[in-house]
């Protein structure tokens, strides 16, 4: 969602001093970050956001803060959903005003209550703004869901989540009772769930919102967390800044500068599938994906004993540093769909949909027909890993982990998924799933 907000003027709402705001956040850099505001000037506003320490911070700034919370935590996870929730009541003789992440209260190192009956920049007519604070800049890199935002009523985050009786984790509630009653009529409910309108807005009132930049819609959502690129796992030179789109879109180095990012989740067990679709020109064929233990070493992809990653400058595929005659070189534009059976230790990679290279076939099982063979993990589990091996260009790889899009672009048709665990372009093979929560615990 960077660079890339929804908005609308809100209607004054008088003095009724209470607002709940509920949200869900998945992250994908760190800094400061704005999730939203209640904005007129740089002078007069409300707003939610990251800081620049990755702590969350709430106030009321009206030539000065008349309400202003801090955590005390910080919260950094890129891979992981966040549930917050934040409310105040200045109706009250001594005002309240609180934050929650994933149904805990959190504890605060700046704690500025507003004044009984104090006007304030969330309940009159500015204007609302969500995946930005201001409308201009701060904006959130990552993705939202759920965003509730009620104005008159004060909510706790028990009404919105709840704790998963078997896995322990903090969970949404599908639908809780709301009430969108309140004065001025601004109370919503944002789902973005459905694709002709990301269901703007699916609360009671009806209210339109205006796009800013390009709302992609994606099916990773906090009751299904699907892997991304992991900036803190990366190989030779990768880092945060070679990410965008949510951390699914890696672009590569010129020169000798080889480089490597292995995703977020990894399994030690279980068949999964993912899609890579490589642009950049000629530096497309500089590109490399399969799979890794998650070790880097500083290395390039494919130079490490358990790295196992096709290379499509010739087709090979590249382990401990050499490579074997595999498959076919790719071009711009292609797409690399990965198979990988760690109930078999057996790899196994097509292009564009075609047939399996080496005329595999990854529902063998045990067989592994055309399949290349995994050593044991030392880390006990496998990666998706993708990178690329210098050259001159600048390539891209945008990947498919089941989240239905390749950069900001959405799949042109999807294909068969007997799993119902994600959309991909091409048919998945039987028995294979998406690198994701559900995925994982098939």
């Amino acid at each position: 969602m960077a660079a890339t907000h929804i908005s609308r003027s809100m209607a004054t709402n008088g003095n009724s001093g209470k607002l709940t705001i509920s949200v869900w956040v998945k992250r994908s850099s760190l800094g400061e970050k704005g999730i939203c505001g209640s904005w007129y000037s740089g002078a007069y506003h409300g707003i939610l956001y990251f800081s620049t320490n990755n702590n969350l911070v709430f106030y009321d700034y009206r030539n000065g803060y008349i309400m202003r919370k801090v955590t005390n935590a910080t919260f950094r996870d890129l891979n992981s959903w966040y549930h917050i929730v934040c409310n105040f009541d200045h109706t009250l003789g001594s005002p309240t005003a609180k934050i929650y992440v994933n149904g805990e209260l959190q504890s605060l190192s700046t704690d500025t209550n507003y004044s009984q009956g104090a006007t304030s920049s969330w309940l009159t007519d500015y204007t609302l703004n969500i995946g930005s604070y201001s409308g201009s800049g701060n904006y959130l890199d990552g993705i939202l869901a759920d965003f509730y935002f009620i104005q008159g009523y004060v909510y706790e985050a028990s009404t919105f989540g709840e704790t998963d009786s078997t896995s322990g984790f903090w969970k949404p509630k599908l639908d809780p009772t709301i009430n969108y009653g309140g004065t001025g009529g601004n109370s919503c409910h944002l789902k973005f769930e459905n694709s002709a309108n990301m269901d703007l807005d699916s609360g009671s009132n009806n209210l339109t919102f205006t796009t800013s930049g390009t709302l992609t819609q994606t099916v990773d959502n906090p009751s299904h967390n699907f892997t991304t690129l992991n900036p803190y796992q990366t190989t030779g030179n990768a880092s945060l800044n070679d990410l965008a789109n949510g951390n699914l879109t890696y672009t590569g180095h010129s020169g000798t500068s080889y480089s490597g990012v292995y995703s977020s989740f990894a399994a030690a067990s279980g068949k999964y599938y993912a899609e890579f679709k490589c642009t950049g020109g000629a530096g497309a064929v500089d590109m490399m994906m399969g799979v890794g233990n998650g070790i880097g070493n500083g290395t390039a992809p494919g130079a490490g004993a358990q790295d196992y990653v096709i290379f499509g400058y010739d087709g090979k595929i590249y382990n401990n540093g050499s490579g074997s005659t595999y498959g076919t070189a790719l071009t711009s534009g292609d797409i690399i769909c990965v198979a990988v059976d760690l109930d078999n230790n057996k790899l196994y990679f097509r292009k564009n949909g075609d047939a399996w290279f080496n005329s595999g076939n990854p529902e063998s099982g045990s067989t592994g027909t055309g399949a290349q063979t995994l050593s044991a993990s030392t880390t006990g589990v496998y990666h998706f890993l993708i990178g690329d091996y210098g050259g001159s260009g600048t390539p891209t790889c945008n990947a498919n982990f089941g989240n239905g899009f390749f950069g900001t672009t959405a799949i042109t048709s999807e294909g068969t998924n007997a799993s119902n665990h994600g959309k991909f372009e091409y048919d998945v093979p039987t028995g294979y799933t998406a690198l994701s929560t559900k995925g994982l615990n098939e």
